[in-house]
């Protein structure tokens, strides 16, 4: 333990008193004390402790902390450091051998117990610097939600964003200063909210018990979607994420990514997934931005540029997906090689000379191909009839 130079202890509102033997412990033998204003408030200053208060931009003295190693430091955090708090990210410039972490009882877990919430059927979700639009993939008939809020402007607004997207009879609660000796909770309903403003130091609960939710399995219907008409059709939409297999945490390059609605799906399986939508046309960027934000995943990571130049310098993908451009000489190769092993790598393509591109791929790395023809049933007249779409085939395949 004498390795561990940097403690980050976590407080509630309710300061020293709520902390124990070995949190007080930490914060009296620290040399350096490091936290924001609210939280240096709650320690009597003394004159043989230095204290440094977070600043913006926070990363930047965040990418600093290990400047002060050989001192023992103690950074104070709210509740629960490593829960949408700063120990995640001091974890990710600090060895963990070094670094030791006591938490308090966090935001999420009090609000649980206030309203009697099991945890883990709770989506707990920060929109702290973050867009609303995160919300939009967890609005489903029967969700539970803890949102940590940007301030007490907040609840107001995602109340309005709730009412505006279908789900004004979900239920609201405010919880204010959880922990203290200000603890207070109010309540109300989306679409009739009537607390303009709040303690900025809040939680909000969000119940849901109707309204239109969208299904995190693949192959969501195209008219959600905004397109020219390069959109790969759900159907082979779902096909080719099952052969893309993500699996949490995983990086997708979505290559000619059109509508952008492969990259939007994958992100939607899991929240911790990461994507790259990589499209050269700036109107079809324009789309998929639009897309990725009314479908809850406003993250996506939108690039501009020709293939194969326009991968260079992107972080090495877990799985790739080709859905245009395949001809384009270098391409296949070039995002062969950029694929980590264990990676899995789809390719679609419509043409003829797109096929002898993907047999030659299979001949060169194995993996499978598959050919894809599907029918819709349409009118004709008074009647239906099948309506065929153009076939595809597909290369998928899992580098060794």
């Amino acid at each position: 333990m004498n390795r561990r130079w940097l403690s980050i202890v976590g407080i509630g509102e309710d300061g020293l008193d709520g902390l124990g033997n070995a949190a007080r412990s930490v914060i009296e033998t620290a040399e350096l004390l490091i936290g924001g204003e609210r939280h240096l408030a709650m320690i009597p200053a003394r004159e043989d402790q230095r204290r440094i208060g977070w600043t913006t931009p926070l990363l930047a003295q965040a990418d600093s902390i290990a400047d002060h190693k050989g001192r023992r430091v103690c950074v104070l955090a709210s509740g629960d450091p490593l829960w949408f708090g700063i120990g995640a990210t001091l974890a990710k410039r600090v060895p963990a051998e070094e670094i030791s972490v006591i938490p308090h009882a966090g935001a999420f877990s009090l609000a649980a117990a206030r309203l009697l919430w099991p945890l883990d059927a709770v989506d707990c979700l920060s929109l702290h610097g973050r867009p609303l639009d995160l919300l939009a993939a967890f609005l489903m008939p029967g969700a539970r939600l803890l949102l940590l809020t940007e301030n007490g402007a907040a609840p107001a607004k995602i109340a309005e964003y709730l009412a505006r997207r279908g789900f004004g009879s979900a239920s609201l609660t405010v919880l204010e200063h959880l922990g203290g000796a200000q603890e207070n909770i109010l309540t109300g309903t989306a679409k009739d909210w009537p607390h303009k403003t709040c303690a900025d130091l809040n939680v909000l609960a969000v119940e849901i018990t109707d309204g239109p939710g969208l299904t995190r399995l693949a192959g969501l219907d195209d008219d959600l979607y905004l397109h020219d008409g390069n959109i790969t059709k759900r159907e082979i939409r779902a096909v080719s994420l099952a052969r893309l297999s993500p699996f949490p945490g995983d990086l997708l390059w979505d290559v000619g990514a059109g509508s952008g609605s492969i990259s939007i799906e994958w992100l939607r399986a899991d929240r911790r997934n990461r994507a790259i939508a990589i499209e050269h046309k700036d109107s079809r960027r324009s789309m998929i931005a639009q897309n990725a934000a009314a479908l809850g995943v406003p993250q996506l990571d939108i690039r501009g540029g020709t293939v194969p130049a326009a991968l260079d310098g992107l972080p090495a993908p877990d799985a790739i997906f080709i859905g245009g451009g395949v001809t384009t000489e270098g391409l296949i190769e070039r995002c062969w090689q950029a694929l980590k092993p264990g990676g899995r790598l789809v390719a679609n393509v419509v043409t003829l000379e797109g096929e002898i591109l993907l047999v030659q791929a299979r001949q060169s790395h194995g993996g499978d191909l598959a050919r894809f023809a599907v029918q819709r049933a349409e009118p004709v007249g008074r009647f239906h009839g099948w309506h065929a779409m153009m076939p595809i085939t597909q290369w998928s395949v899992t580098k060794e």
